[in-house]
């Protein structure tokens, strides 16, 4: 397998591009994706030993290498080998003759972006048709010049064959006859069965592992221009801060300082924060003229806000009224009268950081002779970063090429363009090439958060042990946003609870409340938002539930879904929730991990959880120790995942699932920031903690259920349900219920 390296001046990579969005394959796409119509093009008449490009992601050689286009972000998803996969499997090709290259933003690609796992259900089926329609055109292709017909022939292994006359010809062989052909109606493809399929499913390792192990250039940060310059971007401590003078010149006058500068910004949470550029030689010189840089700051009004002022409001405002009703159905204070028992916990969660070990940089280079901007960026959404900086600095989208590089880590951050915008306005006042490199603090300190929350519950059971009342008063964060003229207060990323959130309409006495609380703290989505927290509080209180009715937690949950296959609009994001695929995950992790078939000792037990997120349906169990100290050691976690009809990648798959598990066990255990007079406090690792490999799970099983059903992303359907499973094999062992994270705030210790 070989992959292109990240080279900055690569002549035969921008001809690839150049060829591919001009030739064929932009309007094949365009039928696909929507692309933009003006990225349409006419087909361009092949020449004499010309590739054979049928649509813009795919070229092949007259050697019979095979290049394909990865258009999507890689931020270590494993995308940039699973999707390529899926076209190549359709193709039939050689894996070992193909070579990824990363795709720039480019609108003959269509949609472009890494989130909410959208990616491969996004891509899925029409990378099977890219592929399936450039293998049809190379056996039309040996068909015309054997004389045959088409159907008469197949291909496999970069060749194709005539079943009769047992005839073959390389693709290299059929490259030039192939691009002399117009390109079919994809509606008349023949797709692959499924069943026959080699490459999806198989294991395949990441095509970029090799060069990472080896330290090279792939990742934003590595980036170097002739020439380039090195800039850092001080911001106010306090969200919503601007500058009101600094020390300029003293700081211009430093070693290899090359210039220091004050921009205004919008001082708008989705826009250019105001702040201070310094320009040097070099990474260090910049940073070390930082250390010496004054700057008086207005502060603004976030500068009064602090955690614990927000704790105290939550606490007052769960006993008011006027809450906004998203659910009622029933009577539930009628129910939780009648019940034959009742109970009551709140549970929360604080504001947390994304924490990406590569922090935010962007290396950009305005030219003033023709007004265009290049960008090399390690990004979630380019064309967000496109978009702001027309936004804001009025350069049209046409005149600013965005390079898409490797990102050390994203979780929801890089779908944010603020350091794009600020490496943006900085190279227009520098009109040369420069690179904007955050520091740890300023990743952590001027972050797009994941919203901490208040959740105040009742439940009721009946003298079945039946669940028949659920109340959950959340009280959530939001931004003062203007919308239509109008000053309304939006919820964070994944801060919004939802009518149709579990268990919603499972239950027939049923209250949902949600009050804001209006917060100057910038919010954003961080992996699996919503779900990976409300996961937590939901199934740990329907733990605390079924422990009340003295029900096993398992046969408690299926009761709770029932029995119908599918309810329509009941999943998250408009999704319908289909409750025969979540018993049967429920189920088949019961038995892979011999749920209720052995006796734990004190200080040890299990814990079951399950959670729809992202179109994926997952069922975790846990297996802990705690120590009478309390010190906690997770032993197993098994884990299984219904995301549709195949598993494109096994071995990037099972990472997947094993890397939400140990990120969802370490955002249990220790992360939490804390806000002081408008400001975050921690501002490094070491006061901001994250899983070291001793506190990892000794194993983790993971396991996938098939179902007839589209496939799906696996980026974050695993994540949400880790943390209940955990705390509940925590009462398990201990009786100690966990209702506040990070769990260091929790006293494990038990006799």
């Amino acid at each position: 397998m070989k992959t292109v390296d990240l080279e900055l001046a690569n002549s035969s990579r921008r001809d690839f591009l150049q060829q591919t969005s001009a030739g064929a394959g932009a309007l094949v796409l365009a039928s696909f994706w929507g692309a933009d119509a003006n990225a349409q093009q006419s087909v361009s008449k092949p020449t004499a030993g010309a590739a054979f490009t049928p649509s813009a992601l795919i070229k092949i050689d007259t050697d019979g290498s095979v290049t394909l286009i990865s258009k999507q972000p890689e931020i270590g998803q494993g995308i940039k080998t699973s999707l390529p996969m899926v076209i190549a499997e359709e193709l039939e090709v050689n894996w070992k003759d193909v070579k990824i290259v990363q795709g720039d933003l480019n609108p003959a690609y269509g949609s472009q972006f890494a989130g909410g796992s959208l990616s491969t259900p996004l891509n899925y089926d029409e990378f099977l048709k890219l592929g399936a329609l450039a293998r049809t055109m190379l056996i039309e292709a040996a068909a015309q010049s054997w004389k045959v017909a088409a159907t008469e022939c197949y291909a496999e292994k970069s060749k194709v064959f005539h079943k009769a006359s047992k005839r073959q010809a390389s693709y290299a062989s059929l490259v030039s006859k192939a691009a002399s052909l117009p390109v079919p109606d994809v509606k008349t493809v023949k797709l692959k069965d499924p069943a026959k399929y080699s490459l999806i499913g198989s294991r395949i390792g990441g095509v970029d592992n090799a060069d990472i192990v080896t330290g090279k250039p792939l990742f934003g940060i590595d980036v170097k221009l002739p020439g380039m310059l090195y800039a850092v971007y001080e911001k106010c401590p306090a969200f919503g801060g601007k500058v009101v003078s600094a020390n300029l010149e003293a700081i211009k006058a430093l070693p290899g300082v090359r210039d220091a500068f004050i921009i205004e910004g919008t001082n708008n949470l989705n826009g250019l924060m105001p702040g201070v550029a310094i320009i040097a030689e070099s990474t260090w010189a910049s940073f070390s003229a930082r250390k010496q840089l004054k700057v008086v700051w207005d502060e603004g009004k976030v500068v009064n806000e602090s955690w614990d002022d927000f704790s105290a409001k939550a606490m007052a405002a769960s006993k008011q009224t006027g809450a906004i009703n998203l659910r009622k159905d029933g009577d539930v204070n009628a129910a939780l009268a009648s019940a034959a028992k009742t109970v009551e916990a709140s549970y929360s969660y604080p504001f947390i950081s994304h924490a990406s070990i590569e922090p935010q940089n962007c290396t950009a280079w305005y030219k003033p002779e023709d007004g265009s901007l290049e960008m090399w960026v390690p990004t979630q959404n380019p064309a967000a970063g496109q978009a702001i900086v027309t936004n804001i600095l009025k350069i049209p989208k046409e005149k600013i090429t965005l390079h898409m590089t490797r990102s050390g880590g994203g979780f929801g951050r890089r779908l944010s363009a603020d350091y794009v915008i600020e490496a943006a306005a900085i190279a227009m006042k520098v009109k040369a090439p420069v690179k904007l490199t955050w520091s740890r603090e300023d990743d952590m300190r001027h972050d797009h958060y994941r919203a901490g929350g208040f959740h105040f519950l009742r439940g009721g059971v009946d003298a079945k042990g039946k669940l028949t009342a659920w109340h959950n008063h959340f009280l959530t964060f939001a931004n003062r946003v203007t919308r239509d003229g109008k000053s309304i207060l939006q919820p964070g990323s994944g801060a919004s609870l939802s009518g149709d959130e579990f268990p919603g309409r499972w239950v027939e006495n049923c209250l949902l409340e949600q009050t804001p609380m209006e917060t100057g703290v910038p919010m954003g989505p961080w992996r699996a938002p919503g779900s990976n927290v409300f996961a937590w509080v939901f199934h740990s209180f329907i733990d605390e539930l079924a422990h009340a009715a003295n029900r096993d937690p398992l046969e408690f949950r299926l009761e709770i879904l029932g029995d119908k296959d599918v309810m329509q609009g009941t999943g998250e994001r408009g999704q319908p929730y289909n409750v025969n695929r979540m018993r049967n995950v429920l189920k088949m992790v019961a038995e892979k991990s011999g749920w209720g078939k052995r006796q734990f000792p004190r200080g040890q037990g299990q814990g079951i959880a399950f959670h729809f997120s992202h179109r994926g349906y997952i069922a975790e169990v846990a297996e802990v120790t705690v120590s009478k100290e309390g010190q906690l050691k997770v032993d197993r976690v098994v884990v299984v995942t219904d995301i549709g009809s195949q598993i494109v990648n096994m071995s990037g798959a099972e990472n997947q699932v094993q890397g939400s598990v140990i990120d969802g066990i370490s955002t249990l255990m220790f992360p939490e920031l804390d806000i002081q007079r408008g400001r975050i406090v921690q501002g490094n690792f070491g006061e901001y903690g994250l899983l070291r490999m001793p506190d990892s799970p000794t194993k983790i099983d993971v396991h996938f259920l098939k179902s007839n059903f589209p496939v799906t992303g696996l980026g974050e359907p695993a994540f949400p349900p880790l943390a209940p499973a955990v705390c509940n094999a925590i009462f398990a062992a201990t009786g100690k219920r966990v209702r506040q994270l990070p769990l260091s705030r929790n006293d494990l210790r038990w006799s």
